[in-house]
């Protein structure tokens, strides 16, 4: 028989609230979107990544030295291999010797979706937790990095193994950043967008495939290209915000993120993390087109999209076991069920608890001979 003696209740929620706001020309001096967050004249920890520090770090500067903001900069090196404890360790070190206001001199994380991670990561555990704004530089961290609120560092071998939802006092958006973004890494974030129209939004599929080529030439700085991006950060913020906290872990933007990590631990150096996803993409419309689940002329579509973007896909980079591996420690991270999202049509998706290793394989199989088929020279065909 269990006794208690007596109990004391607590109950409370924390609120969270924050905006995404688009704004232009950033660090424009006349800008005072940054001037908002914060005591002004105050101090200001920012983490700026390596490459934007190199085409962008005398404007950031000349920004906080015009509003007579005393600014410490931690430049942060780029990729997935310094999403680690230690990078994180020497974020904090670098904080730890400027320190900051614990409520109104909030951290700035300038980069990518590694850098905000990791940087979100160090904010909430700092003190234990003081503000940090988040300023996306890639495609990636745009549409899909920095809008919510999961923080961490990969760990133990396993992407993401520690971290914390932390959420930002905001996330400011500055699309003239894609500007200066290598081809491959504006690529490697339209596989975000493609994963978010394949399984939630039809309309934003249709945009792809008439103007996703014209704006990653144009580094999304046209009409189009903005119709694209405002689509796409919608659709994410709708699926995100009812569940911050994954609460619900059957989740339509775990699309593309079941197999993709065992490709990436097993080609760290080779894949970034959006070509990885697209492999699992792939990977998964073959099943759901195995299963009757996606009609072919779908199929057709997605695989026209990615050849017309040229992602340059290589079949020989799908390995089974990794992957089978993966799907096992998603199991685990899923509590229990596999949740797989498969695509049901262009636009929606269906959960499923029951893929075997035996229907992986068949479907990576038959994956890499339509691969090996796209990429043969016509005249052999």
């Amino acid at each position: 028989m269990r006794m208690i003696a007596r109990c004391w209740q607590v109950r409370t929620q924390r609120p969270i609230a924050y905006d995404v706001i688009e704004s232009p020309h950033l660090f424009d001096p006349a800008n005072a979107a940054l001037l908002a967050f914060g005591r002004p004249g105050g101090r200001r920890f920012v983490v700026v990544d390596a490459e934007v520090a190199r085409h962008y770090g005398t404007t950031i500067r000349a920004f906080f030295d015009r509003h007579r903001i005393e600014a410490r900069s931690a430049v942060f090196p780029g990729g997935e291999e310094h999403k680690s404890i230690e990078a994180w360790q020497d974020i904090l070190r670098a904080l730890d010797a400027f320190p900051i206001h614990r409520r109104d001199e909030p951290i700035i994380a300038i980069g990518g979706g590694v850098l905000t991670d990791v940087v979100a990561y160090a904010a909430a555990s700092y003190r234990r937790g003081v503000p940090h704004l988040k300023v996306p530089t890639t495609l990636m961290g745009y549409i899909d990095a920095a809008l919510g609120i999961k923080a961490g560092v990969s760990f133990n071998g396993n992407k993401n193994r520690l971290g914390c939802f932390e959420p930002p006092l905001a996330v400011l958006l500055d699309k003239s950043f894609l500007r200066t973004l290598p081809r491959r890494h504006l690529l490697n974030g339209v596989c975000e967008i493609i994963k978010l129209a394949i399984v939630r939004d039809a309309g934003l599929f249709a945009a792809l495939e008439a103007h996703a080529v014209a704006s990653v030439d144009e580094r999304f700085q046209n009409t189009a290209g903005d119709a694209i991006l405002d689509a796409a950060i919608g659709g994410m913020l709708e699926e995100l915000a009812p569940n911050l906290y994954e609460e619900e872990l059957a989740r339509k933007v775990d699309f593309g993120h079941t197999f993709s990590y065992g490709l990436e631990a097993r080609h760290a150096h080779r894949l970034l993390h959006g070509e990885a996803v697209l492999l699992d993409i792939l990977v998964s419309v073959a099943i759901a087109e195995r299963r009757g689940l996606l009609a072919a002329r779908d199929v057709l579509r997605v695989f026209a999209l990615v050849e017309e973007l040229d992602m340059g896909l290589d079949g020989g980079l799908l390995d089974g076991a990794a992957m089978w591996r993966s799907l096992i420690d998603r199991v685990e991270h899923r509590n229990g069920l596999q949740r797989v999202p498969l695509p049901a049509g262009i636009g929606d998706c269906i959960f499923v608890n029951d893929i075997s290793r035996a229907e992986l394989d068949a479907a990576l199989s038959a994956l890499r001979t339509r691969i090996r088929m796209n990429h043969e020279p016509a005249l052999e065909r």
